[in-house]
């Protein structure tokens, strides 16, 4: 599929054009809400100014989508077989942009509150609960593909705060009798390696998740279902690598905030410790084909950084606000899929 082709697909299907503004605009949120956590550490730890972070979070934005969508899809085809829309492409396109508007809607709310929401859940919890309201049931929710969700979540959080706690463990280890301002040039050159790797990450995990959305759309309008191999081209990757950045752009400082300073007050061998735990992270669960959130992974493993100085050390006040919000987004979001789906559906049938 070119893009000719598909922008002419586009403007052919008013529901299809609707369907991909609205999965835009969640990448665009996802930009504001979600990529900023890949760069928090970096920019709060004065290694890179803002900019300069974004322009290298879109980079490796675009780097992680390419290079994981050429070893591995699956993420992206979990995703796009989690839930079932039936056969009717226009009932199934319409359901489909009803949960795009509820993700859209909760994760606005979330950025104006300053707390880092997940989209990837946001995007599990939309979709199946526009799935249930189209079949009035749960006949539309694929059991085996949702638990990997469920897998997903337990083991980025385990992971994200063990391998915060164990590598800043081992830096400072390593470290212990280093001359602290010598060591600033080679952390802050760290960090930024770090920074990247998580960028490159959050690519890999988000990109493909919003990809596969595109391509559902696509084929659901044409009253089919998604091939078995995926096959995603290159400027459809570049363009949801330049909405993000463009997300990141409008709205990451809050987050950033949120993330690298409220939290954890942070020293550049922590950003370091944090962002390469992270990353390290999402590769596991990239590998094991497990769609799991880039904000659980970097901000459970900043508390697995702050721990090794002391469990004080972490603003717990932010932390039961974000796990507060984690709880929320399955059951909330996916009420609001609901309700907005039987409403998509009284308007548009």
């Amino acid at each position: 599929m070119d893009i000719l082709g598909f922008w002419n697909q586009m403007t052919a299907n008013p529901l299809l054009f609707i369907a991909v503004t609205l999965t835009l605009g969640v990448i665009l949120v996802n930009g504001w809400t979600d990529a900023p956590n890949a760069i928090a550490t970096c920019v709060v730890t004065r290694c890179m100014p803002p900019k300069a972070a974004i322009l290298m979070a879109a980079v490796f934005n675009f780097l992680g989508v390419f290079v994981m969508t050429m070893i591995n899809a699956t993420v992206a085809e979990t995703i796009t077989k989690m839930v079932d829309f039936g056969v009717d492409p226009d009932k199934a396109i319409i359901a489909l942009s009803a949960a795009l508007f509820a993700i859209v809607l909760w994760a606005t709310l979330a950025w104006v509150f300053g707390i880092p929401t997940s989209e990837s859940h946001a995007l599990i919890a939309g979709l199946t609960g526009s799935a249930i309201a189209l079949h009035n049931s749960f006949e539309g929710v694929n059991g085996e593909e949702w638990i990997k969700v469920v897998y997903g979540i337990g083991i980025s959080v385990l992971l994200g705060f063990g391998l915060g706690w164990l590598v800043c463990k081992l830096v400072t280890k390593l470290f212990y009798k280093a001359n602290r301002p010598k060591t600033e040039p080679f952390f802050r050159g760290a960090q930024i390696v770090g920074a990247a790797s998580m960028a490159f990450m959050h690519g890999a995990q988000d990109g493909q998740k919003f990809m596969g959305v595109i391509l559902l759309c696509v084929y659901m309008s044409q009253g089919q279902s998604l091939p078995s191999d995926i096959s995603i081209p290159i400027w459809l990757m570049i363009v949801c690598s330049v909405v993000m950045a463009a997300g990141t752009a409008m709205g990451g400082k809050k987050i950033i905030k949120s993330v690298g300073m409220d939290m954890v007050k942070l020293e550049k061998y922590q950003g370091f410790s944090a962002d390469i735990a992270a990353a390290i992270s999402l590769l596991f669960c990239s590998i094991f084909s497990l769609p799991v959130s880039t904000t659980h992974a970097k901000t459970t493993s900043i508390m697995g950084v702050g721990a090794v100085k002391r469990v004080s050390a972490i603003n717990f006040g932010v932390v039961k606000e974000m796990v507060l919000t984690w709880v929320l987004t399955f059951p909330g979001c996916g009420l609001v899929g609901y309700l907005m789906t039987k409403l998509f559906m009284f308007i548009f049938i």
